[in-house]
């Protein structure tokens, strides 16, 4: 069977535009769909103040510190909720007093546990270093040794996905591994965090 010169070029040209259309029905396909995303190893960033040991000797003059953390990411999830919050996220800080007063930097463990979807609680659990005095001072707390074992407690709001406030407690102590007797040093702020 013969097939005349228009029809061949009308069959060429309707292939043509039909394998154009399937290809374009492709790309947009293939763009549309979302790329997949490599888990971030930061999980959150807080900046803060905190009053400086308002119970002690070192707060005795209404002392205040600024105050930073990154918590990183868990190192694995867990397939439910519940077995999720016994996952802690690793954070490392640090406090620094306005008044040449005891400064520190930590690290540690945060275990954050969902009390509604807005409403969180945490706790958190490490290590610390501090520039502090080993020996009483009049405007100084005694700390005896360094490093110190450092505890905090907060109690959080988040405003938004990325963004949440906290109300915070922290402890550093020695918890009876110094030589010298000392009462630790406790200081209470509050923070802004952002998550990524």
């Amino acid at each position: 069977m013969r097939v005349s010169p228009a029809i061949g070029m009308s069959l060429l040209v309707l292939f043509m535009g039909s394998s154009g259309a399937l290809g374009s029905d492709f790309k947009r396909q293939t763009n549309s769909s979302p790329a997949p995303t490599s888990p971030s190893f930061l999980s959150e960033f807080r900046f803060g103040l905190s009053a400086q040991d308002p119970w002690g000797a070192e707060g005795r003059d209404g002392s205040a510190n600024v105050t930073g953390e990154i918590l990183f990411a868990k190192p694995f999830t867990a397939s439910d909720l519940f077995t999720s919050y016994f996952i802690p996220r690793p954070h490392v800080g640090g406090s620094l007093n306005f008044d040449g007063k005891t400064s520190f930097a930590y690290a540690g463990l945060s275990w954050t546990v969902d009390v509604t979807p807005d409403l969180f609680i945490e706790g958190s659990f490490g290590g610390a270093v501090h520039n502090g005095k080993d020996h009483p001072l009049a405007d100084r707390q005694q700390l005896g040794c360094s490093p110190l074992f450092r505890e905090s407690g907060s109690v959080g709001v988040r405003l938004s996905a990325n963004w949440s406030v906290m109300a915070t407690i922290e402890h550093l102590t020695d918890a009876g591994t110094c030589s010298d007797e000392n009462r630790g040093l406790t200081n209470v702020g509050a923070r802004v965090g952002y998550s990524f």
